[in-house]
């Protein structure tokens, strides 16, 4: 999660979108039933993109925390993202023989780390792997690559967040204490993840909530010290409320991966400014691997 990683989203992206074709079985075909599923950073990959797939009408689409699988569904296809391919219970979901019949693609880093026939499926995502413990470039880029897959022209993305990059953070994060991402639609998952790299990076305080719902109890926390990011535009009435208990509320871009993005930088900031090394989080490894007894 070094601000040169960050830097080197969108150059890892192009790479991705150029090589489409050959890492397209990330998207299962048209009119196939799909779930997708992972732990931690990938579930919130799962999760966005499930709901993108579903939207643009491809078919029944769900999502799952690995270790949180759906019970007594069928599927045609799973799609497992692990980035280290050593993650205890994506692996025990694969081999559970729970999916049937289903084709199971596991997207990873880090393909020869995969137990033998745990995959009908490997999609290489190596291009996209960092050395950091906090993942930034591999989740964004999958969800570029879907969106692509999907029809949308991300040229303009990719320009917004270039110029996102070259320019400084609009804010100065040690002004906050209290961090809250805010989101609808796909971006909810986005939202979970902006969280995570804030508690990951720099060991702070930071929530997620579907937008509407934010008013609903959660900003009874909200003070002078909490930021409020939205990964989605939010409603103007929304905003009032939040900003009339004293929170402060700021757009970082528009597109809600570029927002991503741009949180991803307020993390690494936060984490700067409390001389914490971003890329080896407290009490974290790469890849939870468990042992069994």
């Amino acid at each position: 999660m070094t601000s040169t990683e960050i830097n080197s989203q969108t150059d890892i992206w192009r790479h991705a979108i150029d090589n489409a074709a050959s890492l397209s079985a990330v998207l299962p075909p048209s009119g196939s039933t799909v779930l997708f599923f992972g732990c931690g950073t990938s579930a919130f990959v799962a999760r966005a993109v499930a709901f993108l797939r579903e939207q643009a009408g491809h078919g029944r689409s769900d999502w799952a925390f690995a270790s949180e699988l759906p019970a007594n569904r069928s599927y045609d296809h799973v799609v497992a993202i692990t980035r280290s391919g050593t993650t205890t219970e994506v692996l025990d979901a694969l081999g559970s023989g729970r999916f049937g019949t289903a084709q199971r693609i596991v997207v990873t880093g880090v393909p020869e780390a995969l137990p033998n026939g745990c995959a009908d499926v490997v999609v290489d995502f190596g291009f996209a792997d960092e050395s950091s413990v906090v993942q930034t470039r591999f989740p964004t880029t999958f969800i570029a690559l879907v969106r692509h897959l999907l029809g949308e022209n991300m040229a303009t993305v990719v320009s917004e967040v270039e110029d996102a990059l070259a320019a400084p953070l609009p804010l100065d994060v040690r002004d906050y204490d209290h961090f809250v991402y805010l989101a609808r639609d796909w971006a909810l998952g986005l939202a979970d993840e902006a969280a995570l790299k804030i508690r990951e990076a720099a060991q702070a305080w930071a929530e997620s909530f579907p937008a509407l719902d934010y008013r609903h109890g959660p900003i009874a926390a909200a003070g002078s010290r909490t930021l409020v990011a939205p990964l989605w535009p939010l409603e103007s009435d929304l905003v009032a409320d939040i900003e009339a208990v004293g929170a402060n509320v700021i757009d970082l871009a528009s597109d809600p991966l570029v927002r991503l993005v741009q949180c991803q930088r307020v993390a690494v900031e936060l984490a700067a400014s409390r001389g914490l090394n971003p890329d080896v989080p407290r009490h974290l490894t790469r890849s939870v691997v468990l042992t069994k007894h």
